[in-house]
């Protein structure tokens, strides 16, 4: 008669429910959760080393009624296979606290416990055998019927036999767990996705990737005496002074008290606003403290900017692209706009640039981001292997809280970027101002892979198509949208494609995040990663209200939380601001985009709480874009009135079918476009014309090639009276639509330049047609931005805005 094997009952730090292990045997234990162990030992049958043939002789087989009593006490208990005439002590060993490792690696490490009084109250126990509820064990052969029929003459012989079984099983074992984790690393790099953050693959890490885990590890590293990291530290400890000046250690070793964290959210923000000569009109708002009057540095020098010794002689290599003749010649390492971007990002304030361009300074201000992603990447490492080489120096009874110099997490900056192209260019440039002249390259791992998922393929030839010059730009190289990558940075090296819990820099866009934060309810879900985030840059903000802002937000919503494990965390290291779970307050935003939204806007003030301040460049527009139609076109702009930002939704809808779709319902004003900047609107317009059975056809994002051909044509021949298109189509597409007429802009476009490229679309009807051109524009208040950035003209040092009339109002082009 076989017998029945027990449940193995895991407290919450064992692994994850339905994991299999394997015990010394060879036999297969499901791990089924339970309620944490009350002895917190971890495991309740963690006693899986090697044991000799059970010999106490009242225990047997459990039926169903002490199975049921076990469970309800919520213990777990080490049962004995046989029964044998001599007694012997249980031993309960402790797991390490890592539960991935191999049984065989955690039983070295054991000690033995004292046998508690419940569990010598089992071991009296009479049992009884029940035939029905034995489980089938892959060792049949250790427990049949001749073994349990008490031939103790045999058992002896037995005991050794299986002792021997156990040795080779646990040999063998260990190599197949090895096999498997190699198996597994090497399909991750083959897929080239990201697992290292996910729960699935958490197991795997601690046999992945050895030598760059320890090669990159900051616990266990210490300063190189030849590095500019050792040489950077040195210098600031020799001096005082310089330590007390510099922006990351001033802002990091900053100490909120509660009450100042009180008033940051029950205070309103006290706003100032500056002039600087190149960003213009600047907004400065703190919570936490009276905003001061700053301006910048007359002299960019790198000294003292407090850049980390590396970057100070490899930034003016790296940056001499932009720099003109007249700064090169007067050792400017910036531009105008470098040096005022970063003096504002060197003081840890969150900044909101709302006007970079892809075909003007986006590559400027990409660079100029970098170098401050970098150097206080490095300022933080070489703090942390700083510190490492004094606590080894140091007595084990000493306890020091200046050694907190991490936070819960090890990744500290986040960079989101809309496409692999500008992740290309932003590893580029970290690689750039790593080099250094004098010495070897840097060693980069994995950079083969890096250009092959993120380069763009030099055989793809572009389609033979006219597109403007922007559309070009922001379109370069590898437009694929979902990616996500970490960068660790260690001394003289860099390794991408780390694990998130082992990267200092993390890459990704909107989309890579969204899959794996994932949303509440899933199980496969992780934002632990993104605790401890010091410095979050959000480039070109404009291009995610083109993909789904909805990402940003959910993005925003799980920044700086606690994270729901520890990940191997030294509690001892970590700082205060974290413990406290006030990391958002020291956290800065860099954000950049290439207009001014309300969406955009939203998130700068709601999202971000940096105690240091914000800072927001609110510029006036120069010119409107309506002064670039070159066709002579009236402008009609239709105000309608709303009580909120959410009840104009409605507003407009039922201003556009009362007010202005009826004078265009006759055949006469044919060739009508609408233009609909939001895709519900488009999609509760569409439904609309369905209903009332109007003469139309519709374009979106979403229509396949055939589909967008046969509207095209069906509104070139007239046979289709309106064409619904919408904004994001024309982002990703530009199509010249020709045969247009009448133009209605349901909304104001969210780029002020597509204004104008859609009026100019006229130019490709056929002449003579022109008298008869129309183009309607519906507005409300809440689109003050949208409409100044259209209808502004600058004339003679005099900002002037076109105020349409009540309803309706006429203006003419520029």
């Amino acid at each position: 008669m076989q017998r029945e094997r027990p449940e193995l009952i895991p407290t919450h730090s064992g692994p994850a429910e339905g994991s299999d292990l394997r015990d010394r045997e060879g036999l297969r234990l499901t791990v089924k959760r339970r309620g944490a162990d009350p002895r917190g030992c971890g495991w309740s049958r963690s006693a899986m080393g090697k044991r000799k043939p059970p010999r106490h002789p009242l225990v047997g087989s459990l039926s169903k009624k002490q199975k049921k009593h076990l469970k309800e006490f919520g213990e777990a208990h080490p049962f004995y296979d046989k029964v044998s005439g001599r007694e012997e002590t249980t031993e309960i060993c402790e797991l390490s606290e890592n539960s991935d490792h191999s049984s065989a690696e955690s039983d070295g490490e054991s000690e033995p416990e004292q046998v508690s009084v419940y569990h010598k109250l089992l071991a009296t126990f009479k049992t009884v055998p029940d035939s029905n509820n034995e489980e089938g064990d892959e060792n049949e052969s250790e427990e049949s019927d001749e073994e349990e029929s008490g031939e103790e003459s045999q058992e002896g012989e037995d005991g050794d036999h299986t002792a021997g079984e156990e040795d080779e099983n646990d040999v063998q074992d260990q190599k197949e767990a090895k096999d498997t984790a190699k198996q597994m690393l090497g399909q991750e790099q083959a897929d080239g996705a990201d697992t290292s953050s996910d729960p699935k693959h958490g197991a795997i890490e601690e046999f992945t990737d050895v030598k760059h885990e320890s090669e990159f590890s900051l616990e266990t590293n210490f300063m190189v005496e030849e590095s500019g990291d050792y040489n950077a530290d040195e210098r600031e400890s020799s001096s005082s002074v310089m330590v007390s000046e510099d922006p990351f250690k001033q802002h990091m070793n900053k100490e909120l008290e509660e009450k100042e964290i009180g008033n940051h959210s029950a205070c309103s923000k006290s706003t100032i606003q500056l002039k600087w000569p190149t960003l213009g009109q600047l907004v400065f708002s703190s919570s936490l403290q009276q905003p001061r009057t700053f301006k910048p540095d007359k002299e960019a020098d790198l000294k003292q900017l407090h850049l980390h010794k590396t970057l100070e002689s490899t930034w003016p290599k790296v940056n001499s692209q932009f720099l003109s003749k007249l700064t090169k010649q007067n050792n400017h390492p910036f531009t105008l706009l470098q040096k005022e971007l970063f003096c504002i990002m060197n003081q840890y304030k969150d900044l909101f640039y709302p006007e970079r361009t892809a075909l003007g300074n986006g590559e400027e201000v990409r660079h100029a981001y970098c170098l401050h992603a970098v150097n206080h990447i490095l300022k933080a490492n070489a703090q942390v292997l700083s510190n490492n080489a004094k606590r080894r120096d140091q007595k084990p009874a000493i306890d020091d809280d200046d050694f907190r110099d991490q936070g819960l997490t090890r990744p500290k900056v986040l960079i989101v970027v809309p496409f692999r192209e500008s992740a290309l260019r932003v590893v580029q440039i970290f690689i750039s101002l790593l080099e250094s002249e004098c010495k070897k390259q840097i060693d980069v791992s994995n950079k083969k892979r890096f250009k092959g998922e993120f380069g763009s393929d030099p055989d793809e030839k572009p389609p033979n198509l006219k597109r403007p010059e922007d559309y070009e730009a922001v379109f370069a190289g590898n437009i694929d949208d979902h990616f996500r990558i970490g960068v660790a940075v260690l001394q003289k090296s860099m390794r991408l494609y780390a694990p998130f819990y082992s990267s200092d820099i993390i890459i990704a866009s909107p989309l890579g995040l969204r899959t794996i934060i994932g949303a509440e309810g899933e199980k496969k879900r992780d934002f632990d990663f993104l605790s401890s985030i010091e410095i979050l840059i959000i480039d070109q903000a404009d291009v995610y209200l083109m993909q789904n802002w909805e990402h940003i937000l959910h993005l925003m919503n799980h920044l700086n939380l606690l994270p729901l494990e520890s990940h191997g965390v030294d509690f001892s290291r970590v700082r205060m601001l974290n413990l406290n779970n006030w990391s958002k307050y020291y956290r800065q935003t860099l954000l950049f985009s290439a207009l001014q939204d309300p969406q955009i806007n939203s998130i700068f003030n709601k999202n971000c709480f940096n105690y240091r301040g914000q800072v927001a460049v609110r510029n006036v527009p120069s010119i409107g874009s309506i002064s670039h139609v070159v066709v002579q076109l009236p402008h009609v702009f239709r105000r309608l009135e709303a009580e909120s930002s959410i009840s104009v939704i409605d507003a407009r809808f039922q201003f556009f079918i009362d007010k202005v779709l009826p004078e265009y319902r006759d055949a006469i004003m044919s060739h009508t476009l609408i233009y609909i900047p939001s895709y519900f609107d488009y999609v509760r317009l569409r439904n609309y014309f369905k209903k009332e059975e109007l003469n139309f056809t519709h374009i979106c994002e979403y229509t396949k090639k055939s589909g967008i051909s046969r509207a095209r044509q069906f509104f070139l021949k007239g046979e289709k009276q309106f064409l619904i298109f919408t904004e994001r189509f024309h982002f990703y597409k530009r199509y010249l639509i020709r045969g247009i007429r009448n133009l209605i802009f349901y909304e104001l476009p969210t780029y002020p330049h597509f204004y104008s490229e859609v009026c100019n679309m006229l130019t490709a009807t056929a002449s003579g047609e022109e008298a008869t051109w129309t183009c309607t524009v519906i507005y409300s208040k809440y689109d003050a931005q949208k409409l100044a950035a259209v209808a502004f003209c600058i004339l003679e040092g005099v900002t002037v805005l076109v105020v349409p009339e009540w309803q309706r109002g006429f203006m003419p082009s520029c």
